[in-house]
């Protein structure tokens, strides 16, 4: 069983980086998209076989979505980063208590975040203005969706020590089998059942517990460090402060940007149900390019933390900068491509013309933008790996939250046109990104110091 893990495990600490940041880095692209699927193909599956409406009623859910999953990421994000650093330093002991700390930590939070989602998402999407005709759908959809946020808490949490000890490859076999799953409960439960919304709910939080029981079978089954034994579960007050103190203001990132985003919604809102649906068709593009670009941010975390650990600064280095030019041609190539297969893509969502004419306002101007937010997330990734986060995350509320806020409320205010309110991405990831990284070469160089 051990020599059998051991072949998933990749040393991060030695041989090339242009090769291992690459050969880490897929498999957690595939794994994003896998994720990404779930709500997309909800989104395809409502558009083609339950009409316009239904599609804007899950549309509009997203950004809430987005803000309770972002806060799992979060928390997995400081699950990551302190486990990679003491797999990098040999400590094993650390580790299991790490491990057994965060997995009741995510647990807990995934039940948590269900139970206030559910308790508040109507006041939550009316105060966003959302439709008279889509609020009953989307409170549906939304309600049901959450039941599956401990799932999800389990899976982020498996996945984040997995990718920590260098293993990407079997959490992407869990969520193939796992997007599968959802796709074909998605057609049966909408076209058989004719559950509709409620239909394509029930497919993904059922695809969401398959993937968290297939990755906790791993952990208690494997004789490694990082496996889990119910017999040692338990909150280590230590280990519990360390993944807060970088969880917590990743998680409060997500959270924030997912607020500043129900401000975009709510401007998208001010424009008739076209629009609406449209900005709803052409957004799954965006999880779409900005998962896969995020495999490169997973890799740099764990890349430089086990180095760090291992007291490599070389490696740092570079490492910050593969994974920037690797994140930044990604983002690149995706936007320029989805753009130019505008029709098609968006055809995946909806068979109406004046959607798709809605939908191709939000690409024109997303497709030259994607590649920019490489230069402030992937910097923000190489801080949380050497344990620096909470400056980082005041940056960002201030760069790409804040701005944001007052952009909508000066900037499109003045112009009110759609175009106005989607250039605020590129705007905003550009001042944050010049911040960031003055931030991180200033503790780069300290590090070298202690190094020195």
């Amino acid at each position: 069983m051990k020599a059998k893990a051991k072949s998933y495990e990749m040393d991060l600490c030695e041989g090339s980086l242009w090769k291992k940041i690459f050969f880490f880095s897929i498999p957690l692209m595939f794994s994003n998209v896998l994720q990404v699927v779930f709500n997309m193909s909800d989104v395809a599956v409502v558009g083609k076989f339950a009409g316009p409406i239904a599609l804007g009623a899950v549309g509009s859910t997203s950004i809430l979505v987005t803000l309770f999953t972002g806060i799992l990421l979060g928390l997995s994000s400081g699950v990551n980063a302190l486990t990679a650093l003491y797999v990098g330093s040999k400590n094993e002991e650390d580790v299991k208590e790490t491990v057994h700390t965060a997995a009741i930590l995510c647990l807990l939070t995934g039940i948590l975040i269900t139970l206030l989602g559910i308790a508040f998402s109507r006041p939550i999407l009316t105060a966003m203005h959302t439709k008279d005709e889509l609020i009953e759908d989307a409170l549906l959809y939304l309600r049901i969706y959450l039941l599956g946020m401990p799932a999800l808490g389990i899976f982020n949490f498996g996945n984040s020590v997995l990718s920590a000890t260098g293993d990407t490859k079997r959490p992407l076999y869990y969520l193939s089998f796992a997007g599968v799953l959802n796709v074909l409960l998605n057609l049966f439960f909408v076209i058989v059942c004719r559950m509709n919304v409620a239909g394509v709910a029930v497919a993904s939080i059922l695809a969401q517990y398959f993937s968290a029981v297939m990755i906790l079978k791993v952990l208690l089954c494997t004789k490694e460090c990082f496996g889990l034994q119910f017999g040692a579960l338990g909150i280590s007050p230590n280990k519990l402060k360390k993944i807060l103190q970088i969880g917590i203001p990743s998680a409060f990132q997500y959270a924030i940007f997912a607020v500043a985003n129900l401000f975009v919604q709510t401007g998208v809102n001010s424009f008739d149900h076209v629009m609406v649906e449209g900005n709803s068709a052409a957004s799954n593009a965006d999880p779409l390019v900005y998962d896969m670009m995020a495999a490169f941010y997973t890799a740099c975390s764990s890349f430089i933390a086990q180095n760090y650990g291992a007291r490599k600064r070389d490696r740092i280095r570079k490492s910050y900068l593969i994974c920037m030019l690797y994140s930044f041609l990604v983002g690149l190539v995706l936007g320029v491509g989805i753009y130019l297969l505008r029709y098609p893509f968006l055809a995946l969502f909806t068979d109406e013309g004046r959607v798709i004419d809605a939908g191709i306002k939000r690409l024109s101007v997303m497709a030259l933008s994607y590649s920019v937010s490489a230069f402030m997330d992937n910097t923000i990734a190489a801080s949380r790996g050497l344990g620096k986060t909470i400056l980082p995350t005041v940056m960002v509320i201030l760069g790409s939250c804040v701005f944001r806020i007052i952009w909508i409320y000066t900037v499109f205010a003045h112009f009110r046109t759609i175009e106005s309110l989607y250039l605020l991405y590129v705007f905003s990831w550009s001042i944050t990104a010049v911040a960031e990284t003055a931030y991180f070469v200033k503790t780069f160089r300290q590090v070298s110091a202690v190094y020195d």
